[in-house]
């Protein structure tokens, strides 16, 4: 991504938050929180990644929600941040975070297994 791609991008996080929390009054759209957003060189197309707090299914209505608010969302974007065309927005889950957790669960696991196999010797 370009410099002006990235800074576009972190303008974009920061209002999608203000936006998603705030504005959308869908109840499928439970507490979404913004991580990333991702824009293409030409600024044609944004990423948008998010995690949800709560299960697949609120995960699953969360994204029913915010596809139906799609131009919605997109239209604030366009008051808040000027630009000659407002990027076209694809929400994805952010699944670095369920990553990094499966990855402490296994090495407290591991770590757990070897203070109990200390204190057997």
């Amino acid at each position: 991504m370009s410099l002006r791609a990235n800074k576009v991008g972190e303008q974009m996080k920061k209002e999608l938050g203000d936006i998603i929390g705030r504005k959308i009054k869908d109840p499928r759209v439970g507490f979404v929180t913004v991580t990333d957003v991702q824009v293409t060189g030409d600024l044609q197309q944004a990423t948008v990644f998010i995690s949800v707090l709560g299960d697949e299914e609120q995960r699953e209505n969360t994204l029913k929600g915010l596809a139906k608010a799609k131009g919605f969302i997109r239209s604030e974007i366009g008051q808040r941040i000027r630009l000659r065309k407002t990027p076209e927005i694809f929400f994805e889950f952010d699944e670095s975070i369920d990553y990094g957790n499966r990855i402490e669960t296994l090495l407290h696991k591991i770590h757990d297994e070897e203070r109990s196999k200390d204190k057997e010797d």
